[in-house]
């Protein structure tokens, strides 16, 4: 089981009104423009609290400091992408179709959150713990649905961690190619290429058509 680390625990201030709350989502939405353009150590807590037309002062009611909305804003952006997988993911009658779902379900996400990888990117150099906290909670995300299909033999007898890990740098680094350096939407194929390379690998099976043949 995942350690809980500092980086891990809730430190914002919960609201305690609706109005309260809208204020408080409206400076993470905005964090999260800022901290994409500039970048965490450029960015201030001024440009946040203009940008999103709030007063200064407001944004201590909430935030203790700039790092605080900063993992605040990290780990609701983890959240809510395992909330939205796993309600996808809900109907799905194997893992397989689960997986193909969390693949589709995560690019489309990250294409709404592109600022995204700018800003766990660098926080490797903000909070290495931040960093490792965001991956591992992914992680365990593909855990349970993995050690359920090895254990029904829809899946090899590989270690799950490592599994999930790959998993993980297949979709990210497709995501970083087309979503964050062009973007775009990831073309199709490109998506169907990544789910037969997850499921089929990389060495050609006897008897099975070869694309482009």
């Amino acid at each position: 089981m995942t350690e809980i680390t500092p980086a891990m625990k809730q430190h914002s201030k919960t609201p305690a009104t609706t109005k309260g709350a809208k204020t408080r989502q409206k400076l993470l939405n905005v964090a999260e423009e800022v901290f994409g353009a500039k970048g965490y150590f450029a960015a201030s807590i001024i440009d946040i609290t203009q940008q999103a037309n709030v007063a200064q002062g407001t944004f201590y009611n909430y935030f203790e400091s700039k790092y605080e909305i900063y993992a605040e804003l990290i780990r609701q952006l983890s959240r809510d992408f395992r909330i939205e997988i796993k309600q996808e993911v809900a109907q799905a009658k194997s893992q397989r179709e689960a997986l193909e779902i969390g693949i589709h379900v995560f690019l489309k996400w990250v294409k709404n959150h592109r600022n995204l990888y700018s800003i766990v990117q660098q926080s490797v150099l903000v909070d290495e713990q931040l960093y490792r906290a965001y991956y591992e909670r992914l992680a365990q995300g593909y855990l349970k649905g993995l050690e359920g299909a090895i254990e029904r033999g829809e899946f090899k007898n590989l270690n799950p961690e490592t599994v999930a890990y790959c998993l993980m740098g297949v979709t990210s680094f497709i995501g970083m190619r087309w979503v964050y350096w062009e973007d775009k939407e990831v073309p199709d194929e490109v998506v169907q290429d990544a789910i037969t390379f997850i499921f089929e690998g990389l060495v050609r099976q006897e008897g099975k058509d070869q694309k482009g043949e």
